[in-house]
């Protein structure tokens, strides 16, 4: 089913007269949402898979990688691969109204970091798509702002969904900068197509 689209205002509709294409129930889209996370999960999980075989290749210890980032003030690889699973878990368990399992962050080989994906995706693909209704009305209280949250559509569409391809994303870039050869297909991973 396609999600029906409708007129928004951003922000303050006393303030902000700009209007955006919205979904107008997170209900129809929060559990889209949920599998293409899933599916880019696996798809970072596979890349992580060709960084131990291009290291291999070329002799040297895949786990140096997980110390590699972009720029000085931005997190290594080890921490985008854990951030991209919080945001993903976050998002399926908030909007589907269960509790999030705790990962504390202590994962330091690779091996360690496909174990955190395999959780992660696990835990997302057990929430039934009932759980996810009434999700764009839900209140998701956000912890790192006390006293503030946000309703299940802007949630999923402002917050969510861009922090978790922010992650993603920039361990793509993490890996492809290091000499991983990883492409656009990577990252766009499998397609469903028919015969036209």
């Amino acid at each position: 089913m396609k999600p029906e689209i409708a007129r928004c205002s951003l922000g303050d509709e006393a303030s902000i007269s700009r209007t955006r294409l919205c979904y107008s129930a997170v209900m129809n889209t929060a559990n889209p949402c949920v599998t293409q996370a899933v599916k880019m999960l696996e798809n970072l999980d596979r890349w992580l898979t060709k960084a131990e075989e291009f290291a291999k290749s070329k002799s040297f210890d895949v786990n140096v990688l997980l110390g590699a980032r972009l720029a000085p003030d931005q997190y290594a690889l080890s921490r985008q691969v854990q951030a991209a699973c919080d945001a993903a878990k976050f998002m399926a368990a908030r909007l589907g109204g269960q509790p999030s399992p705790a990962h504390p962050d202590t994962e330091t080989t690779m091996a360690e970091l496909h174990a955190r994906v395999g959780a992660v995706t696990e835990f997302m693909k057990g929430i039934e798509a009932g759980a996810y209704e009434g999700a764009s009305a839900r209140v998701v209280p956000l912890p790192f702002v006390p006293g503030k949250g946000m309703k299940g559509d802007d949630y999923l569409m402002e917050l969510s969904l861009p922090n978790f391809y922010f992650h993603v994303s920039m361990a793509y870039a993490i890996l492809r900068h290091n000499g991983v050869p990883l492409g656009k297909i990577d990252y766009i991973g499998s397609l469903t197509m028919l015969d036209v």
